[in-house]
């Protein structure tokens, strides 16, 4: 299993027969998986959400965006309760090449990858139940 350090975004190796949580950097000898959500940047963004074997699932915000705001605390809850997936946050008023190509219209966005394809996304502010329930949907299709 492939998967991009959280910290200095080099891509490590995982042997199927080692837990992917408890694994270190090759590079920065860092703890390589993150139980809560990361920041990506425009250098960051595809790289992580390509090299990744776990899915990805991305929050597309905005600072200004009161249920952007509210939304937060439920995805980092969220991300510590999903040892199988990774979090991931974009900055739609910094990173807005990213935000376009993504073609994301409304705030806030989920966006759920698996190996650089998009598979499921919802738009708006979710409580803990839905957004469970959200990415439980989106495993389903992704095994399609």
């Amino acid at each position: 299993m492939n998967i991009v350090c959280a910290n200095c975004f080099t891509t490590n190796r995982i042997p199927d027969d080692k837990d992917h949580n408890k694994g270190k950097c090759g590079k920065c000898q860092q703890g390589l998986y993150s139980s809560t959500p990361i920041e990506l940047t425009n250098n960051t963004f595809y790289p992580f959400i390509e090299r990744n074997d776990l899915p990805v699932v991305v929050d597309f915000w905005a600072s200004w965006c009161g249920p952007c705001q509210n939304m937060a605390p439920v995805f980092s809850k969220v991300s510590q309760d999903s040892p199988t997936l990774l979090f991931a946050k974009v900055n739609t008023e910094q990173i807005q090449q990213i935000a376009a190509k993504a073609n994301i219209r409304s705030l806030p966005t989920l966006v759920f990858f698996h190996k650089g394809k998009e598979i499921d996304r919802i738009s708006g502010g979710l409580n803990e139940m839905q957004m469970k329930q959200w990415l439980g949907q989106s495993l389903q299709k992704m095994a399609y």
